[in-house]
């Protein structure tokens, strides 16, 4: 039997390309869309979870954090999973995601490429090694429409290096102006937007007359759909919780 998947955030260019792999899947299907501009995309498109008159499995949500609340309420009265692939959160939304996260199966990551999830783990192998003696700075650069800086992926691509030094790095977002010398016990985190850059993530481990280099660059944002609807077979019949693409491949291999 298919997953039958919930996709919010339709019409847009996300909605586009996780529509386009399903067509020949023979795991998965998009039963209906949400969006707050809805249009003819060869799917029922809804403006509200309201509206919904189609059964699902899960819900893969490319929307944006406005609406957050409405998602999670839905997904937890008709007992969905929820993946969430959006990014820009507050801290409020993520405490809402944790609260929801006790009574539905959801899977969050600032990230949906696997390759992303290796340099992840390259990365924190590197600051383990490296240790102190090396200075850490990330660079991200995305597309002039991208709202929200830095990225989710550089601040968990941060998160990582830092779990090597126990949480104790503090992150510098740019500099300007008369700063100092840098200190050791930081994490610079830069963001560069421009042009059509689908996505391109690089850390970067400076130390006395060497440089090691860890990055990744997206050529589409199919990589991510792919991701989305991997999660998406993954969370039915998933317990209530928090899951990320650690436990899907943990599972898948």
């Amino acid at each position: 039997m298919k997953t039958r998947i919930i996709l919010c955030g339709a019409c847009g260019k996300m909605g586009g390309n996780v529509l386009s792999l399903l067509q020949d899947d023979p795991q998965a299907t998009a039963v209906c869309g949400v969006d707050l501009f809805p249009r003819e995309i060869g799917i029922p498109v809804y403006k509200s979870f309201s509206e919904i008159k189609e059964e699902a499995d899960v819900i893969i949500d490319f929307s944006s954090p406005i609406g957050l609340t409405e998602r999670l309420e839905y997904a937890k009265t008709h007992n969905l999973g929820l993946v969430l692939a959006s990014t820009g959160f507050s801290a409020e939304d993520l405490e809402t995601v944790k609260k929801y996260s006790s009574e539905i199966a959801i899977f969050k990551t600032a990230n949906l490429s696997l390759g992303v999830n290796l340099m992840q783990a390259l990365c924190k192998a590197a600051a383990q090694v490296l240790g102190n003696t090396y200075d850490v700075e990330i660079i991200e650069r995305h597309h002039n429409l991208k709202k929200d800086a830095p990225s989710g992926t550089a601040l968990m691509l941060a998160d990582t290096v830092n779990e090597a030094f126990d949480g104790q790095k503090k992150y510098v977002n740019g500099r300007d102006g008369i700063v100092g010398a840098r200190e050791k016990s930081e994490i610079g985190i830069h963001a560069v937007r421009g042009g059509t850059i689908v996505g391109e993530h690089e850390v970067m481990f400076a130390g006395e007359d060497e440089i090691i280099t860890i990055t990744h660059s997206a050529r589409s944002k199919r990589v991510f759909a792919v991701g989305a609807i991997r999660a998406a077979k993954f969370l039915p019949q998933k317990q209530a919780g928090m899951y990320e693409m650690k436990d899907l491949l943990a599972e898948e291999n």
